[in-house]
């Protein structure tokens, strides 16, 4: 008798999409170290540059405003010369930024300082790529764990970028000018790394082609406008903090070493959960992620605001860190699911825009809550924390509505 049964479905091959994983792993942990060492330095060194306190996170904020004003240009390029291009070119940004940082700090120019922080916001748009090129040659089965998988490359960087604060900050007569000088050289040497990359350019466009959905179309599908608020709130409620808490943690008495031990605790739960969040994604779907990715953000909150003991601040930053991972990439995988390789390029763009928007806005916060509310550093550090309330109703009321809409117009 005639076997009828259909053949069992072919595996997708998965092996080209699994090696650019491994690639953007290393990227991560070797370009992404800078991004940690930034964050806990800049903070300070612009607290000693800055005439007014209120200024002090100023060069964090134009870093973050760098990212915003990068990510549309930068995805220009990758739609147009591919990724390796925009990679490279974010890493030379990311040289530049350090370079005009460290001339700022050896001639005692906040300014100059600060503006080091644009170009630096270059590379820290072109990172922010590194998670949708994981997707770009992945199954639909693999993306989410493709995804994850890139993020947890930053659990090295989350080692090594705090170290090497530890090694340079105070290495030379200017405090902090060695660990500029350590950023142009991780620039410099992990741009070679994506000479290994392999992610075909997308198809140039041919005239008359239908190119999908325009960015208004975009952000108005359901799933889309979802996913790019619960990402803003995710990132920008993580910098709003983690900008503060090197500031909090030396102004409630304690040492620049623990500073830079809290945002090592912080930047390896941003990153450690990515080993398996990729398949809790892939079992519970990216929703549910996210709901617990802002459950946790607050509770991070809540614990930062139940003391300034340096335990406190460890856990506090830690839960920061579960949440955004979470949240962060939860959004990421409902947003790469729901748009085409032809409206990539404009969706990506404009999504990171808004992102690093609502983190620009969260950075420039941050410094006003943390130094000119209340009069105190533990008043300022509470302003922080109790501003993340009104942003997690909204992100949170995101995903309600989203529940509730008809599966067929999501």
């Amino acid at each position: 008798m005639r076997n009828s049964a259909q053949p069992p479905a072919q595996k997708p091959d998965d092996r080209l999409a699994r090696r650019n994983v491994w690639v953007l792993i290393a990227a991560q942990a070797i370009l992404g170290a800078q991004m940690p060492m930034i964050f806990t330095i800049a903070g300070l060194a612009g607290q000693s540059l800055a005439t007014n306190a209120c200024w002090a996170t100023l060069p964090i904020s134009l870093t973050v405003i760098g990212s915003m004003l990068w990510a549309q240009p930068l995805s220009a390029v990758m739609q147009r010369h591919g990724r390796r291009v925009g990679f490279v070119l974010g890493a030379l940004l990311g040289a530049a930024g350090a370079a005009v940082g460290a001339y700022g700090l050896s001639i005692g120019s906040f300014m100059m300082f600060s503006l080091g922080g644009l170009l630096t916001g270059g590379y820290m748009s072109a990172q922010g790529f590194y998670r949708f090129a994981a997707a770009d040659t992945a199954s639909e089965a693999y993306r989410p764990k493709a995804i994850s998988g890139v993020m947890a490359g930053g659990l090295l960087s989350a080692v090594l970028g705090p170290q090497l604060v530890k090694v340079t900050a105070q290495a030379m007569v200017v405090p902090f000018l060695g660990t500029y000088l350590a950023v142009i050289a991780l620039n410099l040497l992990g741009m070679f790394l994506f000479a290994a990359l392999n992610i075909p350019k997308p198809r140039p466009r041919v005239a008359g082609e239908v190119q999908g959905r325009s960015r208004m179309e975009l952000i108005r599908t359901p799933a889309i406008a979802v996913a790019v608020i619960c990402a803003t709130v995710s990132y920008a409620l993580m910098n709003l903090v983690m900008t503060s808490s090197p500031l909090a943690v030396v102004g409630c008495g304690f040492e620049t070493g623990d500073a830079a031990n809290v945002v090592t605790a912080h930047v390896l739960a941003m990153y450690a959960p990515s080993f398996f969040t990729g398949h809790v994604i892939a079992r519970f779907g990216a929703p549910k992620v996210i709901a617990l990715g802002l459950t946790i953000l607050a509770a991070a909150g809540a614990v930062a605001m139940a003391g300034v003991e340096l335990e406190n601040f460890f856990i506090a930053l830690v839960l920061l860190g579960v949440g955004w991972n979470f949240g962060f990439i939860g959004a990421t995988t409902m947003l790469a699911a729901h748009h085409t390789v032809q409206e990539r390029g404009r969706m990506q763009g404009l999504n990171d825009f808004v992102v690093f928007a609502g983190v620009s806005l969260a950075s420039f916060a941050s410094g006003g809550l943390m130094n000119c509310s209340g009069g105190s550093v533990q008043a300022g550090w509470a302003a922080v924390n109790m501003a993340m309330l009104p942003f997690l109703i909204l992100a949170g009321g995101a995903l309600i509505w989203f529940a509730l809409q008809p599966k067929a117009t999501r």
